[in-house]
């Protein structure tokens, strides 16, 4: 059996010897509490939540589109050494991701310099060929990355993805603060917990140092594809912390090679774009002819530098599974620096060696589409079944390009309230990073919970969780 690490405590017997120096105060507080005590305070989250709208839509779900996302109650506590280690790491990393997608779209050197072959960029259904020779404000591409941080083995941190076109979730992020601010209200006299409610204001300030150049004052929106997106609770709420516009396509246009939006005074210049659209139904002059959701003409805006997108067009081949393998040797390449943080070694399917372990051990293996998102379209080796790998394997024999495979990670577990009582749950952390003039963080980020017993899936669409995360100010 595997030997999980436990966020809280430093072996299976969660007494005050055991736990770990951080959650001590937290542990203390929490062995006083009854059970009938923390179910009322989960029933008081459920219902907040709920009349507050914040859903999250699973599609194809027959239950209904609209799921709430569970709350755990008990939060993911860091340790400001430990979180310190992080932010250095990520920093590092989205600015070697911003470089590499930057040279990917002019010089091309880390491709003339043999780290990455070329059809892994060219052949990348991410890759936007217009982007190519197009100079964006201040050389930023991801001005909001999520990446994916799980802890396994000895406690060790590791980077399992880049999520850097529309990265989500950082909306749950503040309202599971809030909550447990409203619930809990002592445990945040008792210990000193960096705020995280200012990441609007700093979102804000980075989309303001991104303008076009020459607008002092720009005109800001959010961009949404409509309320039935799933994250569409998140494009309302950052919109409205922002006090900026939200927007669809149909409510902006171009006219004059600038980019306008429709009020009810009049059309009004359109500066900088947070768009929470997928690139190809941004422009259909330029991309899905068959698209509602944009605005045709905003690629020639935008390659004229007359409007910033954020995040740019073409971010996406950054973020690919199939590219995630090379981020170490870009951090090395571009900066001329060791990786902080380490990736998980990563089978490549579309090379016959690697292809040929992983067919050999499916049944120990996460194999994963390198498209892929929101747990779809993967495969879990231990928590399948005979039948499901081997049709696994015919998929992966038909389109071996089009996966990667990992070894099955021993992530963290961290306790969680679940029907049963206290009970440890495997975790992940996504912290949002925000590239502009310069590269800022809000303390924490959004920690996810895999609420079945045993489960490693902590997606959203797959029934996971969120918690509030601690990150301790000394």
């Amino acid at each position: 059996m595997a030997k999980f690490f436990n966020e809280m405590t430093a072996d299976t017997s969660v007494t005050a010897d055991s736990t770990r120096e951080h959650y001590r105060e937290f542990h203390h507080w929490l062995a006083k509490q009854s059970p009938e005590r923390l179910q009322r305070k989960r029933a008081e989250a459920d219902l907040s939540f709920r009349r507050v709208g914040i859903t999250f839509a699973v599609y194809g779900d027959d239950a209904g589109t609209e799921r709430l996302i569970p709350f755990d109650i008990i939060p993911r506590i860091i340790p400001a050494k430990e979180w310190a280690l992080l932010e250095t790491g990520l920093v590092q990393r989205v600015k070697a991701l911003n470089m590499f997608i930057h040279d990917v779209y002019h010089e091309q050197n880390i491709i003339k310099a043999g780290i990455i072959p070329p059809e892994q960029i060219y052949k990348n259904a991410q890759y936007r060929p217009e982007m190519q020779g197009v100079s964006v404000a201040s050389d930023i591409y991801a001005h909001i990355a999520g990446v994916d941080i799980v802890r396994a083995g000895q406690g060790e941190f590791y980077v399992l993805e880049d999520n850097l076109r529309v990265p989500s979730g950082v909306s749950y992020m503040l309202e599971d603060r809030k909550m447990m601010m409203r619930l809990f209200p002592e445990l945040f006299a008792k210990n000193k917990i960096a705020p995280v409610d200012h990441y609007p204001d700093m979102l804000l300030d980075n989309l303001r140092s991104v303008a076009p150049m020459g607008i002092d004052n720009p005109t800001i929106v959010v961009m949404t594809p409509g309320m039935y997106n799933s994250a569409y609770f998140e494009h309302a709420f950052l919109a409205q912390q922002m006090g900026v516009e939200l927007v669809e396509g149909k409510d902006l246009f171009v006219d004059d090679n600038a980019v306008y939006m429709r009020t009810t005074r009049g059309p009004k210049r359109v500066d900088v774009i947070y768009r929470r659209v997928d690139d190809d139904f941004l422009d259909p002059l330029a991309f899905r002819p068959d698209s509602s959701l944009g605005v045709p003409g905003l690629l020639s805006v935008y390659r004229a530098g007359r409007v910033t997108l954020a995040n740019a067009i073409g971010t996406g081949v950054a973020d690919d599974k199939s590219i995630y393998p090379y981020v170490t040797d870009m951090i090395k390449f571009y900066l001329s620096e060791q990786p902080i943080l380490n990736n998980v070694p990563t089978y490549q399917c579309r090379k016959p060696d690697d292809l040929a372990y992983t067919l050999a051990h499916l049944p120990e293996l996460v194999v994963k589409e390198v498209h892929g998102a929101g747990g779809y379209g993967m495969l879990v080796g231990p928590a399948s079944s005979k039948q499901q790998i081997e049709d696994f394997r015919l998929r992966l024999l038909a389109k071996p390009e089009g996966y990667i495979a990992q070894p099955t990670l021993a992530l963290s577990s961290c306790p969680t309230f679940v029907d049963s009582g206290i009970a440890p749950r495997h975790i992940d952390l996504r912290p949002f990073v925000l590239s502009g003039k310069t590269i800022s963080m809000a303390p924490g980020g959004l920690t996810r919970v895999a609420l079945e017993e045993g489960s490693l899936v902590v997606n959203s669409s797959q029934g996971g969780g969120t918690k509030d995360t601690w990150v301790l100010e000394n």
